[in-house]
């Protein structure tokens, strides 16, 4: 099993260098490297260049961290074309950057129109088109998650969808603070994990609150009804996320991939959230 870092905490206040150092000295072998603007950000093209990589490498190194994975985001499952055309593009620039940091993994969201599934679904599939075959010639692996406002939500939606594209190296990120939206509301981690079976490669450690429960009125919407996605990433134990019955069906499948602490609720305090989160993580799947 891998135990990894998303520093997301630090993107916005941290140089690369000490982000990479910060990780190390929180306890972490791995890191995973989520979006950052002076590398890969959300929906547009990187800004790393060849020196940056080579630094990263060097930082890596020196601070005995290796990079679990490699997560862009992009709008590749957008029904607008030039949207879409501008994400694999993007989607290109970023396989480039992971082989050139000698990784084999990346990890990403399906991303889409939610109001327009069935036209998003399309989309996915001919970007897919497009860009299986390099990840394949790159050796490159890939893990996906259904995220809350994606066209894929539920959970068994996107195991079914992974299903279809049918590659051994494709396989699923479960992403716990999304257990919510994963079933509409119930938040069955035990059915989620059971769901996955083999497809499963991939943890986030986080905690949610239901965003449905409390009658509608946890979160209160102006105007009421208003098409709007929320969610947390908080310590374990801060939402309503069932962790004991989460941390035992992993330990009951010997779940043997990568374990990530994504929690960043607490800016104003990382160090004390990583404190938190990687005592439960490891008391909870006895690492």
């Amino acid at each position: 099993m891998r135990l990894a870092y998303d520093p997301s905490h630090y993107r916005d206040n941290t140089n690369l260098k000490d982000t990479i150092d910060t990780v190390a000295r929180l306890g972490y072998e791995w890191v995973e490297l989520s979006p950052r603007k002076d590398f890969i950000w959300f929906y547009e093209y990187p800004k790393a260049d060849k020196q940056i990589i080579k630094d990263l490498k060097r930082y890596c190194r020196d601070a005995g961290v290796k990079i679990s994975s490699v997560l862009p985001v992009q709008q590749w499952s957008s029904p607008k074309e030039e949207e879409r055309q501008a994400a694999v593009r993007n989607w290109k620039r970023c396989i480039e950057i992971t082989s050139e940091l000698e990784v084999d993994l990346m990890n990403s969201e399906f991303s889409g129109d939610k109001s327009r599934p069935v036209d998003s679904e399309a989309a996915f599939l001919k970007s897919m088109d497009e860009l299986m075959p390099i990840f394949e010639k790159e050796g490159i692996k890939l893990n996906l998650q259904s995220h809350p406002n994606d066209f894929i939500e539920l959970n068994i939606e996107a195991v079914r969808m992974i299903c279809a594209l049918d590659k051994e190296w494709i396989k699923l990120v479960y992403s716990v603070p999304h257990a919510f939206y994963y079933d509409n509301g119930i938040g069955d981690v035990a059915k989620h994990i059971d769901e996955a079976g083999d497809l499963l490669a991939h943890v986030l450690i986080a905690d949610t609150w239901n965003h449905k429960a409390a009658f509608g009125l946890r979160y209160i919407i102006n105007p009421p009804d208003a098409n709007v996605t929320i969610h947390q990433h908080m310590n374990p134990g801060d939402g309503e996320v069932d962790f004991d019955t989460l941390y035992r069906k992993l330990r009951e499948t010997n779940f043997d991939g990568i374990v990530t602490n994504a929690v960043f609720h607490y800016p104003d305090r990382p160090e004390w959230s990583n404190e938190v989160t990687l005592k439960s993580i490891r008391e909870g799947l006895n690492i």
